[in-house]
This record gives C-alpha cells, sequence and structure tokens, in this order.
C-alpha cells in the first residue's frame, strides 16, 4: 500500500471570469475543496467584463461544434439560474438582418444551422414586418430570434461566486500561477506574487482565458503539441448619445471573425454598437477611436438615421482566440485526461463568445470530467 498524499486543496481553478466562476460553484456543489486563483485584484475584469452581455440562442455555430451544443444548453440553464438567484435580465429578442439581396441566402443558411442546432423559434420576417416591430430599422428581411436576452453580468459572476463560496470555496486574488508539476497523486501549482507558495492538489481546472494557452505550456509532463497558441481578436465598442432607437437588439448577417457591428442595449437601456474585429499581436483595450468611420458606414446600413458625431467611445474587449498551426480555431476546446494523459487536469482553450451564455454548461462537462477524480 503507497503512502497518502496530503492535498491542501482538492481542486484549484485558475481564472475567476465568468467560466472560472462557473467551474467553482459546480465543483464546490459536488462537495470538493475548491481554491480559485485570479491574478488580477478582483474577478471578471477581462474578457468577462468587456463584451455585450448578451444571452445567445445558439444560431451560427457549426452542427454538433462544443460552441453549439453549450451554448444552447447553457442559454437553458442561464434563465433558469436568474429567475431563481434573483440575477437581472430581460429576454428581449433580436432580430438578424440583411440589407442587400445577396445577404438573403445567409439568412436561410442562418435558420438551418439553428434547426440543426435544436434552436427552433426563429421566425423570418418581412421587411414591413421589421418596420412594424422596429420603426427605425431599414432591411429586406430578418429572422426574429425570441430566445436572445441580456443580463447583469457582473451580477451573475457576483452570485456564482457566493454561490461557490457558500459551498466553501475560496478565492485569492493577485495570484498569477508560473507553472504546475504533476507527479505522485496530483499537482504542485507554483503561485508567483510577493507572497510566493506552492500549493498541492489533486485536481487543475486552467480557465485562465488568454492565459491559458501560455499555462498549458508550463504544465509539467503535458504534451505541449496539442496545446493551441493564442490569438488576439480586439472588439471596440461606441455608445450612443441620444434615445435608444430600438427594444430589441439588431444583427447584421455575420462577418469573418465575428457577429458584426450590432446593436445591443444594456439592462439600462442604453444602447451601444460594437464590435467590430481588430486583429492584434497583443492584449490591448484601447479603444481605436479611428474605427468610428467604420461604425458609421455598418451601421447606416441598417439604421439609417444615424447622425454625425452620435458616437462616442465606450470601451473595448478582446476575444481569446486559438489557432493550431496556422489555422484559426473557431469552436471552444476542452482538454480532459484523454488529450494530455493527466488525470485531474482540464484545459480550457479559444473559450470566447459564447463563453458567458455557455458558462453553467461548460461547468457541467468540467464537473464531468473531474467526477471521479
Amino acid at each position: 500500500m503507497g503512502a497518502t498524499v496530503s492535498h491542501d486543496v482538492h481542486t484549484v481553478v485558475v481564472g475567476a471570469g465568468v467560466v472560472g466562476l462557473a467551474i467553482a460553484r459546480a465543483l464546490a456543489s459536488d462537495g470538493k475543496d475548491v481554491l480559485i486563483l485570479e491574478q488580477k485584484n478582483l474577478f471578471g475584469s477581462e474578457t468577462s467584463a468587456r463584451h455585450s452581455e448578451v444571452i445567445h440562442a445558439g444560431i451560427y455555430y457549426p452542427k454538433d461544434s462544443l460552441k453549439a451544443k453549450l451554448c444552447t444548453r447553457g442559454k437553458a440553464l442561464l434563465y433558469d439560474y436568474c429567475e431563481t438567484h434573483a440575477v437581472q435580465f430581460k429576454q428581449l429578442g433580436k432580430i438578424i438582418v440583411a440589407t442587400s439581396s445577396d445577404q438573403m441566402g445567409e439568412l436561410d443558411a442562418i435558420q438551418a444551422r439553428a434547426l440543426a442546432n435544436g434552436v427552433a423559434d426563429l421566425q423570418k420576417i418581412s421587411a414591413t414586418q421589421i418596420k412594424q416591430l422596429e420603426p427605425e430599422i431599414d432591411a429586406k428581411a430578418g429572422l426574429l430570434s425570441p430566445s436572445t436576452g441580456i443580463l447583469d453580468s457582473h451580477g451573475f459572476m457576483l452570485s456564482l461566486l457566493g454561490n461557490a463560496e457558500s459551498n466553501g470555496a475560496m478565492i485569492a486574488y493577485n495570484s498569477t500561477v508560473d507553472k504546475v508539476e504533476s507527479g505522485g497523486d496530483g499537482f504542485s501549482v507554483h503561485v508567483g506574487g510577493d507572497d510566493a507558495l506552492t500549493l498541492k492538489c489533486k485536481c487543475v481546472v486552467n480557465a485562465a482565458g488568454h492565459g491559458a494557452c501560455a499555462l498549458a505550456k508550463n504544465i509539467q509532463n503535458a504534451p505541449v503539441e496539442n496545446v493551441p497558441s493564442a490569438k488576439y481578436a480586439k472588439g471596440n465598442y461606441f455608445r450612443l448619445q441620444g434615445r435608444t432607437p430600438v427594444s430589441r437588439l439588431i444583427y447584421p448577417v455575420p462577418e469573418p471573425g465575428g457577429l458584426g457591428v450590432h446593436i445591443t442595449v444594456d439592462m439600462a437601456g442604453q444602447c451601444r454598437f460594437g464590435p467590430d474585429v481588430q486583429w492584434q499581436d497583443s492584449l490591448d483595450y484601447n479603444i481605436d477611436e479611428t474605427r468610428a468611420e467604420h461604425f458609421y458606414d455598418a451601421i447606416r446600413r441598417y439604421w439609417p438615421a444615424l447622425k454625425d458625431d452620435a458616437l462616442v467611445p465606450d470601451y473595448a474587449g478582446v476575444r481569446p482566440k486559438i489557432a493550431f498551426g496556422e489555422k484559426l480555431h473557431n469552436d471552444f476546446v476542452i482538454h480532459g485526461s484523454d488529450a494530455h494523459g493527466l488525470e485531474g487536469l482540464v484545459n480550457l482553450f479559444g473559450i470566447e463568445s459564447p463563453g458567458l451564455t455557455a458558462s453553467l454548461a461548460i461547468a457541467e462537462q468540467v464537473s464531468s470530467l473531474l467526477e471521479s477524480a
């Protein structure tokens, strides 16, 4: 009989974005002793704080992709969570608009893809019907998605953390994980900073967002050949000065790298536009104000009444995209022991949109991968 290995904690979750918090909550609810390590001085301050706060329906993603499966499952879980945990949300619905004849076929393709993903509530609507619903929008046709919504994402994360902590989870801020060693019955997690220390644990969940790829390459005995490289797609957002022109979210047909410059409405009723797609070599959250000209052109295709100088810079977010070799990978990647051979380790890569919507479903999957650990 081998000696019993002592662990400081059962599971270390690296990253306190919405996905890391959802995973910590799920594992703590399963009775596991969980410690969340966050390099910033507060939770959810990067990708999770810089997006449109949209509850996505699961429309666009290829059939059987992780994004498709986890978004549709996550949407149901998220609406239920908001209802039962007093998280503010609004099921506003959205319209995907075709503004030219050559985009009409794309609407049909989107509807077929949505149906394949189990999203059966999309309704094809005419230009006249769009005008009835949203008088200020000009389009040739559209798809109405009644199950799309918005939520208070900070309130959601606060609730997840509170729920995790009520089940015994703990969080440590200003805690950067430098490397992870594997061996024996678990892992040694090396935490840098002013109070450097090493933690022993049974399981590690790498939910480090933009830092996930770099961390995965610093895990001893984990093969690096199946670790993707990090790519950065910045999205700038501009806020509308003046009255919000719509009651629903308005999206153009998608463009490469994103869903196009769309109108979103936040919980306070404020209207903003974005994101665009601006590839960069590193993390940079500065708003590129020179992009405004492109915004005016894109928005006026479906809202021609947009006035000059009505847009002001709001914020920017960066999608944690990934690539394998030279090829961009457009799906979530969740690697358990089948991928890297280390029991108790889960790496999450490329958890961008619809990561917020899918967060509770991602947590279910990670919990399942660690069920016997």
